[in-house]
């Protein structure tokens, strides 16, 4: 009778035990992406760096531009514009050679297969922001879906790629067509009171060249020096526009910018003095660079992330073609009428300012969109 209680319970325990005791389960290897291991480095001098490089890049712009003018000034009177073009050509070309030293990005690297160089791209940060890489192996993060042509054309965003196109287009028509528009308006000499309205430099011989007019007479020294100060206006409006954008919204920045560029090139056709000029293309190459800024601000914030490069993308597309048509009519129409030439770029600007104006998205504010 003693045995059979003890039979019952050892049974019992032995099930509870084997009910107890959990099957060995294979851990699954720790796993990052290069966003993991950016959040996991955190902010150092890498940034830092980082920043003021990219930060330098728009006054490396204005300097370049600075140079190229200096440079015209002592070459084109000496030796000609020939090797205005051939010496402006050498930074290309070492550019060119540098490439081959620029190392690749590490989402570049990953989305490529190349793990190992772009994890000694992410050790790198990581030392010099004197960090430590996060655990696991690194992997290319799965993306869910990615941004197609047909998106920017979806219900949603139509009307906003269609204005974007727009102001992107006359932006670049009206930035390019301001600097062509100087050389060409400082050549003709329209200060009032000048004498070069009615002076024409007709070359001599027999040539087909010497049967039509030709106003490509030297600049003066004066004429360098205008160009000059008027290139420095592209960052003179910075800290305004910072402010605009911020405090009165992308929208209402950029129209009133757009609005602004529209009036400056109607007063081009006022008779004014010498330092009027200047000031008006001043202000014109400030505003034009402002008009810049706002919208590659906007465009950058408007689309999701599954869409943003495309739309960035496809909106530098248009500005390319803005910036092919504005020599034909800074250059070519204004050497017909500059009153027509001067309207037309004012035109384009005032379309630019509507359609900026009636943007169905305001994204001061707004989070960044991850999903569509």
């Amino acid at each position: 009778m003693a045995t059979k209680p003890t039979e019952s319970i050892t049974i019992l325990s032995l099930r509870k035990l084997s009910l107890g005791t959990a099957e060995p389960q294979v851990k699954e290897p720790k796993t990052f992406t290069v966003e993991d291991a950016v959040e996991t480095i955190g902010f150092g001098r890498f940034h830092i760096a980082l920043f003021l490089i990219m930060g330098s890049t728009g006054v490396f712009w204005l300097a370049g531009s600075l140079l190229i003018i200096g440079l015209a000034s002592v070459v084109i009177p000496t030796i000609g514009w020939r090797w205005l073009i051939r010496i402006a050509s050498i930074p290309g070309i070492i550019l060119i050679m540098a490439f081959k030293f620029i190392p690749e990005s590490a989402r570049f690297n990953v989305s490529t297969g190349n793990i190992q160089a772009a994890l000694a791209t992410l050790n790198h940060i990581a030392r010099m922001n004197h960090s430590v890489m996060p655990e696991g192996k690194l992997v290319e993060p799965v993306l869910e879906k990615r941004g197609r042509f047909a998106d920017l054309l979806d219900a949603k965003y139509l009307r906003t790629t269609l204005q974007i196109w727009v102001i992107w287009l006359g932006i670049s028509f009206a930035y390019y067509g301001v600097i062509l528009a100087s050389a060409e308006l400082l050549e003709r000499d329209l200060v009032c009171g000048s004498k070069a309205d009615s002076e024409v430099v007709v070359t001599g011989g027999d040539s087909g060249e010497s049967q039509s007019p030709c106003y490509c007479h030297m600049f003066a020294p004066s004429d360098y020096r205008t160009m000059i100060i008027s290139t420095i206006g592209e960052i003179a409006l910075n800290p305004l526009n910072i402010l605009g954008i911020n405090f009165l919204g992308r929208r209402l920045s950029l129209s009133i910018t757009m609005g602004c560029t529209a009036l400056f090139f109607l007063l081009l056709n006022i008779c004014t003095s010498s330092a009027g000029l200047i000031g008006f293309l001043f202000m014109l190459r400030a505003l034009v660079a402002a008009n810049f800024n706002t919208i590659y601000i906007y465009t950058a914030e408007v689309y999701p992330t599954a869409m943003r490069a495309l739309g960035m993308g496809t909106s530098g597309s248009l500005c390319r073609i803005g910036a092919m048509v504005a020599p034909f009519i800074s250059q070519v129409l204004m050497s017909a009428s500059i009153l027509g030439a001067l309207c037309l770029f004012s035109s384009v600007c005032v379309v630019c300012a509507i359609s900026a104006f009636t943007l169905p998205i305001e994204t001061k504010g707004r989070a960044l969109q991850q999903i569509k």
